[in-house]
């Protein structure tokens, strides 16, 4: 319920604002300015998206999921925490890991991206980033960077790495060098706690750490262009703490469906989405 300013607030409000706020708190409409202007500016809703599920297929619960990527046609997962982080190349249809690379302690394995002949991941507080032979995960090489690790995917061109904040950097595949960022918002307001990432139809797609939503986000301004609000997709009756949060986007552009998972979720789902507003 709206309430009306009191009266010293009053004092303060030219006639024309004093109108627009009773309007408001009486569900009316707003006084027009002159020249036909509106003096309250009215945030445009950004989309919202629910998820209906095709097909759930097992997860491995021992997995503290960081990063997901589906390509050609095979399922590849990095996992965290010191001590049980590792890269994977998992069968989506029966979630048995076919293949498996540990990284050693003290490195706390974060997201992971697919490149070319490579798969990148990155370390959380470590500042190193891991390449690795895709094929084999036999390691080729090692990159350092500033600040924390946490999300990383692809266009194809260029490596997109979030950090925990609003933002995003623009890395070269070739030396990591950071060559812009990206200012993350929904209508002005930072999006903070940006993490796993997945590129989707020209769209940078982010979970939002500690919660069950997603981010769809324009790479060329930082704006939220949709939420994908997937709370209740796996119930807190089959989570087993307060990290078992959503942290897993996959996308197969060669059949054009999506994937999702969680940190330690029995379950790996694959969905539709649905506009709610």
């Amino acid at each position: 319920m709206s309430t009306l300013p009191t009266p010293r607030s009053f004092r303060s409000l030219r006639p024309l604002a004093i109108a627009a706020v009773i309007a408001a708190a009486c569900g009316g409409d707003a006084p027009a300015a002159e020249g036909g202007a509106s003096p309250l500016t009215v945030r445009p809703r950004t989309p919202e998206y629910v998820a209906d599920v095709v097909r759930a297929f097992t997860h491995d619960t021992s997995a503290f999921t960081q990063g997901l990527q589906f390509v050609d046609g095979v399922l590849y997962e990095g996992t965290g925490e010191v001590g049980t982080s590792s890269i994977r190349r998992v069968n989506l249809e029966t979630g048995e890991v076919q293949q498996r690379r540990d990284v050693p302690a003290p490195y706390f394995g974060e997201g992971i991206v697919v490149f070319g002949d490579a798969l990148y991941q990155l370390t959380w507080k470590n500042g190193v980033a891991f390449v690795y032979d895709k094929q084999s995960f036999a390691p080729r090489r090692e990159f350092k960077y500033d600040g924390e690790g946490w999300g990383l995917t692809s266009d194809g061109t260029q490596l997109f790495m979030s950090d925990g904040s609003a933002t995003i950097r623009v890395l070269d595949p070739q030396t990591f060098g950071v060559l812009r960022t990206i200012a993350v918002n929904e209508n002005g307001s930072p999006v903070r706690n940006l993490n796993e990432l997945e590129w989707v139809k020209g769209e940078l797609w982010a979970n939002v750490w500690t919660t069950d939503r997603i981010a769809r986000i324009d790479p060329q301004s930082g704006a939220v262009v949709g939420w994908i609000n997937l709370t209740g997709l796996l119930p807190a009756s089959l989570r087993h703490g307060n990290e078992d949060v959503l942290n897993g986007i996959a996308y197969d552009a060669a059949t054009d469906r999506i994937f999702v998972t969680g940190k330690r979720w029995a379950r790996l789902f694959e969905i539709t989405l649905r506009r709610t507003n």
